[in-house]
């Protein structure tokens, strides 16, 4: 007999093939009530295990509250340490900690040392220190929301702000972040009107060294006093949404008293900076927005000069200029261009959660962008849950996603799900397919 093919002991223990065919076909035959009971051990596997998550969900969130509570706290108490980096540091993980997550009681007790702690920043700090603290401020008024609190950081932190960002011994950049700040705690703080047009006229007197000058020349402004210019008018822009149509077709639109005119805002529309560009034709869109509230006439002796230099801006193809920045100043101004002209704004629909913020107006978008840069990846979370953004963008109470009949699957109950339909598909799917190996 040939070498491999002697007969073992395996060979007479081997059944008859028709036998493993039987049993193959058994197995293939599987009933249905199997299956089906299957499935059912899956789901209820999950059901009776639920609770229990739900639970070990509750602690890990209480922990993780906890956890944050305790850093922010560590943050705060590192606002009075000795180097100036490691308080920029604190601010800068204070203002994090604020975007993150909407705490206003927490914040609430701790405000006094905040504010005290800006203030003494702004005071004797130097540059990134400064600017740092600067950011904080606005971030604390949308913690507190729309209290006697945030009046009190208004009131506070008003004087050294604007001494700040007057004061021409502070490095650019810092002052900018100051105008900044200043326009978003008046905006967010309230107050009287006669106040917001005397810090408005403050801001003027910056960004007016981008007016042309007398003979009719461009300023030579370096980039980051442009972006102070730019800072001021955009806060600037967004105290002028806090007026009412009718005081903005007479200060505005039939009298040259006020300043910055018509003439003055177009000027800056021949900036060599982006960012004064952009915020100078924004601030005209909105001028022309409330004045038109009031009545449809308003500048309309004004409107073709302004038309033509829209229309350039729109199409600008200067090759000096980096191809992002035309890209971006080309459409922001065919917007701009579009309403001058036909007096229609496109609706920007913003979607967070289960809910729609409708942007219909240029009012409304400035005040979206502004809070937008401040909150950056943390609005979607304020606008469902702080009580002041909700106010000021008329979002009505906030919403109870878990009371909803829209209630989102887990993770887990997902996966869980897919696995029996899997199975369960498998199983049918054998009984049809081609029995040739059986042959």
């Amino acid at each position: 007999m040939p070498k491999g093919k002697r007969k073992g002991k395996s060979d007479f223990h081997k059944k008859p093939l028709n036998v493993d065919r039987t049993r193959n076909e058994a197995l293939l035959q599987t009933s249905d009530e199997d299956s089906v009971n299957d499935n059912i051990s899956l789901i209820s596997g999950y059901s009776e295990n639920h609770s229990t998550e739900e639970g070990t969900d509750e602690v890990d969130e209480i922990a993780q509250q906890e956890a944050f509570e305790e850093k922010l706290i560590e943050a705060v108490d590192g606002l009075t340490q000795k180097s100036a980096q490691g308080r920029t540091g604190s601010f800068e993980s204070i203002g994090k900690a604020f975007i993150k997550k909407y705490v206003p009681d927490f914040v609430y007790d701790r405000r006094l040392t905040i504010i005290d702690s800006i203030e003494r920043s702004l005071r004797k700090g130097r540059g990134a220190e400064q600017g740092a603290a600067a950011e904080l401020a606005p971030l604390l008024c949308v913690q507190l929301g729309s209290s006697d609190a945030s009046e009190e950081v208004a009131r506070n932190l008003k004087p050294v702000l604007s001494t700040t960002a007057n004061d021409n011994s502070v490095p650019a950049l810092a002052r900018a972040k100051c105008c900044s700040s200043l326009g978003l705690i008046t905006y967010l703080a309230g107050g009287e009107m006669g106040d917001v047009l005397d810090l408005m006229q403050q801001l003027q007197v910056i960004f007016a060294g981008s007016y042309l000058k007398g003979d009719g020349s461009i300023p030579n402004v370096v980039a980051d006093v442009a972006a102070l210019h730019a800072a001021a008018l955009s806060a600037w822009t967004l105290l002028f949404t806090l007026m009412a149509p009718s005081d903005v077709y007479t200060m505005i639109g039939n009298s040259t008293n006020f300043t910055p005119s018509l003439t003055q805002l177009s000027e800056l529309l021949t900036s060599p900076h982006l960012e004064v560009r952009l915020s100078a034709g924004e601030a005209l869109a909105i001028v022309f927005e409330l004045g038109r509230d009031y009545h449809d006439d308003f500048a309309e002796d004004f409107i073709p000069d302004l038309v033509e230099t829209l229309r350039q801006l729109a199409t600008d193809s200067h090759k000096y200029r980096a191809k992002k920045d035309r890209k971006q100043q080309r459409a922001t101004f065919r917007d701009i261009l579009h309403y001058i002209e036909s007096d229609t704004l496109s609706d920007l629909q913003i979607r967070f959660g289960q809910e729609v913020l409708i942007l219909d107006s240029w009012t409304r978008r400035k005040q979206y962008y502004t809070l937008c840069h401040i909150l950056g990846s943390g609005l979607n979370m304020h606008l469902a849950e702080n009580e002041l953004l909700r106010d000021i963008f008329q979002l009505g109470n906030r919403l109870l996603i878990n009371d909803g009949p829209t209630f989102k699957q887990s993770k887990l109950e997902r996966h869980l799900l897919n696995a029996a339909a899997f199975k369960a598909r498998t199983i049918s799917r054998s009984k049809n397919r081609d029995k040739r190996s059986d042959f």
